[in-house]
This record gives C-alpha cells, sequence and structure tokens, in this order.
C-alpha cells in the first residue's frame, strides 16, 4: 500500500488489516518503559490514533483533538502510538498537557511493522485511525492518504460511538 510524503508516493511496509480484521501482535512502551502487549490494550472499546512525529503541527493537532474527546467516552480507551522516543512523548505530553488518553512509543517498531504502517524512507508510521472494539476486532480505519493531513475525527468518531456512547457533562 502507498500513501504520499508531500505528494510524493511512498510505500508502506505491508497492507494495513481491514475493518474486521483483528489487531495483530505487537508490543509498545509506555511513559515508565513498560512494555504494552496488543492483549493488554483491548477489554473495551478503543480509538488507536498513529501518528507520524508528536513533535510535528498536524501530529500535535490530531492528539490534542482525541485527547479532549476522550472525556466524552468514559467507557472507551483513547492510545496514540508513533515512533518517536518515550522522552520525546513525555516532553510532550508535559508541553501539552495530554492526561486523557495513553501516548505509546513504537521506538522498536514492532506496531508499525505488524500493521503494515512503518514507512522505512522517512523512518515514520503512517498517520491512521483506527476503531477496535472490546475483543480487538477493527470496527474502522482511515490511513490517510498525505500523511501531512488531518484524519476525518468525526467518522472516527461516529464508529466509536456505535461501540460506546457519547456522554456530554
Amino acid at each position: 500500500m502507498r500513501v504520499n510524503d508531500d505528494g510524493s508516493p511512498v510505500e508502506l511496509s505491508g497492507n494495513p488489516p481491514e475493518v474486521s480484521d483483528k489487531l495483530p501482535k505487537f508490543k509498545v512502551f509506555s511513559d515508565t518503559d513498560e512494555k504494552i502487549k496488543m492483549a493488554s490494550l483491548i477489554g473495551k472499546p478503543m480509538v488507536i490514533s498513529v501518528v507520524p512525529d508528536i513533535n510535528t503541527r498536524v501530529c500535535s493537532i490530531q492528539t490534542r483533538k482525541f485527547n479532549q474527546q476522550a472525556d466524552h467516552y468514559p467507557d472507551a480507551k483513547f492510545v496514540t502510538i508513533s515512533n518517536n522516543t518515550i522522552k520525546e512523548q513525555e516532553a510532550w505530553c508535559a508541553v501539552e498537557g495530554v492526561e486523557n488518553m495513553q501516548v505509546l512509543s513504537d521506538e522498536e517498531l514492532s506496531f508499525g511493522y505488524a500493521m503494515g504502517l512503518y514507512i522505512s524512507v522517512n523512518g515514520n508510521l503512517a498517520r491512521s485511525i483506527f476503531v477496535v472494539d472490546g475483543e480487538g476486532t477493527i470496527t474502522y480505519r482511515e490511513i490517510v492518504s498525505e500523511i501531512h493531513h488531518e484524519p476525518d475525527y468525526l467518522k472516527a468518531l461516529d464508529a466509536l460511538e456505535k461501540l460506546t456512547p457519547r456522554v456530554d457533562e
């Protein structure tokens, strides 16, 4: 599969899983350097927001927008994954005040390769969104065709609402 990086096509490391597929096995790392396996992430509906580099403008916007939505879905998990280092992610979260979601590091690229999202030409993950049910089945996916563009937040949240209702305070 291909996406664009500033209009130039770049190849992904594989074919990302489709809607109705189960999440593949992978491991990522928390801000405390704890290894988190895919199996421990599932259990309730989840939005997985994948960003190429959390320290760039569009990735920051994407992560902040989903962080703001997390309070409205108390029965869901919101996770952002990038292949930034844990220290880079920690610093970004401290500045941005991100507290409502897990920000996980795929510095070892286990997630990127398992999901077919790694772009070897630029060393980043492809911008994408996955909504997953409590059993780990993908119910929505968006692989953003231009990695410098934002995803469709409303479609992702609509897919999440099919699994768990939005709660307005």
